[in-house]
């Protein structure tokens, strides 16, 4: 496998921010007067868009993405004190690392592109990418090939030398529809059954071990 550029999805796979976004969704919830759904159904919605999340959770009321949005994002600026979210173990120097020897990093990542860019910010990681695509950037979020594509578009890269990492279906899935090489991260949000059902070419229990695969 002839890798040259490493497309990484955020949350769940370079940070751990489900502390922060669960206890937003419930606060969410709890004051749009929303029946709580269980924590696993709350993280296994990690990795869509904010206005595509009340659909999943609760099929039956409509209309509720752009109040959720609103409601959330709001909420998730109280929630995210200084500190409370921090990069998953290894990630900071083996990002430098692949930096160090050459790779082409970006991220494709759900959340909108400001706060993407204020956590990134926050964790010093900011020199490491050579672009960033928020949920907001795209017409089609995950799992629709866009976000990747429209990377590969603007970088030039080619995807036979590229590799998508997630720690989600909706990840895998993305990379394979834009015909790129696929790692699973099982640290995550996501099960290993979903990362395996949805086709990851490879699967990593600890971010490290994506040099192993390089």
């Amino acid at each position: 496998m002839m890798i040259k550029n490493i497309i990484f999805d955020f949350d769940g796979t370079l940070v751990d921010t489900a502390p922060v976004i669960l206890a937003t969704m419930f606060a969410t919830f709890k004051e749009l007067d929303l029946p709580a759904p269980s924590r696993e159904e709350c993280k296994s919605t990690i990795g869509l868009r904010l206005h595509e999340i009340p659909s999943k959770l609760f099929p039956n009321r409509a209309g509720l993405g752009e109040i959720y949005t609103k409601t959330y994002q709001r909420l998730f600026k109280t929630y995210n004190t200084p500190g409370a979210i921090i990069a998953f173990e290894g990630v900071p120097e083996t990002l430098t690392e692949l930096k160090d020897s050459g790779y082409n990093l970006a991220i494709a990542s759900s959340r909108h592109r400001f706060s993407l860019e204020e956590i990134v910010n926050s964790l010093k990681m900011s020199t490491l990418f050579d672009m960033i695509i928020g949920g907001d950037n795209v017409k089609n979020g995950k799992p629709s090939p866009e976000p990747v594509l429209t990377i590969s578009n603007l970088m030039g890269w080619q995807a036979n030398e590229t590799l998508v990492v997630g720690d989600a279906g909706v990840d895998i899935l993305m990379g394979k529809s834009a015909g790129c090489k696929t790692t699973g991260v099982t640290y995550g949000n996501g099960t290993i059954y979903e990362l395996q059902n949805a086709g990851a070419d490879y699967i990593i229990g600890s971010f490290a071990k994506i040099k192993n695969i390089l």
